[in-house]
């Protein structure tokens, strides 16, 4: 009986840490309608909004390509997420201060699961977008927060216009 407890106490255990992991799904289908929350860096957007598409690629050698680019101050884009690697990566934009705090958030709990309309998670071979309009001028900063990989230079930055 004690062993049949233990596989059971197990498996609880099993299931409940797959519940914390990142998945490559899509924020909006899968929590409902986008929460659009304003943001230093700006506020999400309805896909219908975007007028143009950039494509982000990530890779296994811990980078972004582009790893900067630039939009006007009240543009809304599509960011096509691309995933080229092997391994998972995310895209999150943040301001410096906000990636480094969920940083040390995610070397604690690697497998916090968390999706807000500012992060792709991206699969191997996988892609996902993101829709934002970019609503506040200045420097900006996104990064993949995945354990290990901010830390060995996974970011990128942006620049929003007047």
């Amino acid at each position: 009986m004690k062993t049949m407890q233990f596989i059971a106490a197990c498996a609880l255990l099993a299931s409940a840490s797959t519940s914390f992991a990142h998945g490559n799904t899509s924020h909006a289908s899968a929590t409902g309608p986008v929460i659009k929350e304003q943001k230093a860096w700006g506020i999400a957007s309805d896909e219908r909004a975007a007028l143009r598409t950039l494509t982000i690629e990530m890779t296994d050698d811990m980078r972004f390509a582009p790893d900067h680019f630039t939009v006007k101050r009240g543009e809304t884009l599509r960011l096509r997420v691309v995933n080229k690697g092997q391994l998972m990566h995310e895209m999150v934009l943040g301001t410096r201060a906000s990636l480094d705090e969920h940083a040390q958030m995610m070397l604690k709990y690697p497998g916090m699961e968390h999706a807000e309309p500012y992060m792709a998670h991206v699969a191997p071979g996988k892609a996902e977008d993101l829709v934002w309009s970019f609503n506040r001028a200045g420097n900006f900063n996104f990064a993949c927060l995945i354990a290990g990989h901010y830390q060995a230079g996974m970011t990128g930055r942006f620049t929003v216009t007047e």
